[in-house]
């Protein structure tokens, strides 16, 4: 039996309604182990296009193909039956059009079982492909600030709100995002004051990551807050480590098998009855 038999999964709206209330608490998940361990304290799991970076070893997030989140995103539904599911649109996915976007979310919302998409929009046609989507039913999660997918145009990846001029587009892109009708809107990478000033601007709750600790929610990188890498980004706060634990047991392992001590009796099979002899062609027959 589920375990979350007696509750019904947390949806778009439900996750709206809690703008202002108790912290909603986010995390990203690429796989049904690590979902399944995550659902029972997280309100919303993201299947975020980092995946390209934590698992697949790419160098950003732009090689990520909307087939590599699809798969990811069936993967996290298998272990997922409580918090809000949410995948992330990859880069070339929605840009072209909003009827582009579309196509591409509902085949994401059909193959994966997810309830709701994330896209990293920007400029004068955020609004206008939101709530194309929202208007034909899929819940779109905004995204504001810095975005990854932009590391070419950036340059590298850094944080917003230097000037006025950037704090001014970031907070106007936010509302743009509200008022099309986002259910949320994750802020990444921008100046601590801002933050808030963005939070308070818009109806949708705010996740932040790299922002404030006055946004609506927050979400990290699991594998970061993990300790699965040497460097993690300065908005991350490590929580284990497990690449020293993995490493340790690798080291255990291997030093086992070296010196014949793995497998031992409790790890191999001792069958009872004879061992069968092999029958080969011909065997038993007359001449």
């Amino acid at each position: 039996m589920s375990r979350h038999a007696d509750t019904p999964r947390i949806t778009a709206p439900d996750i709206r309604a809690r703008k202002g209330g108790d912290p909603i608490v986010c995390l990203t998940a690429y796989t049904a182990p690590v979902a399944k361990i995550l659902d029972p304290h997280c309100d919303l799991l993201l299947v975020g296009d980092s995946v390209g970076m934590v698992l697949h070893g790419l160098p950003n997030t732009v090689g990520v193909t909307l087939e590599m989140m699809i798969m990811h995103g069936q993967a996290v539904m298998r272990g997922a039956d409580h918090a809000l599911v949410v995948v992330d649109m990859p880069f070339g996915s929605f840009e072209a059009s909003a009827e582009q976007a579309f196509a591409n979310a509902a085949r994401v919302l059909k193959e994966t079982g997810a309830q709701a998409i994330k896209m990293e929009a920007s400029g004068p046609n955020i609004g206008e492909t939101i709530r194309f989507l929202v208007d034909r039913g899929i819940p779109v999660m905004g995204h504001v600030g810095l975005r990854p997918q932009a590391v070419n145009v950036d340059g590298r990846f850094r944080a917003k709100g230097r000037t006025r001029e950037e704090r001014a587009r970031v907070l106007a892109e936010a509302r743009a995002a509200d008022e099309a009708g986002a259910f949320a809107i994750v802020v990444e990478g921008v100046d601590e004051a801002l933050a808030p000033e963005i939070t308070a601007a818009v109806k949708a709750p705010t996740i932040g990551i790299g922002a404030s600790a006055k946004c609506d929610g927050q979400i990290l990188v699991t594998d970061d807050l993990l300790g699965l890498f040497e460097w993690t980004p300065k908005f991350v706060r490590r929580y284990a480590d497990l690449k020293g634990v993995i490493d340790k047991a690798a080291a255990a392992y291997a030093a086992d098998v070296r010196a014949r001590r793995f497998p031992a009796a409790a790890e191999t099979y001792v069958l009872g009855g004879k061992p069968q002899r092999r029958r080969v062609a011909g065997d038993g027959k007359r001449g």
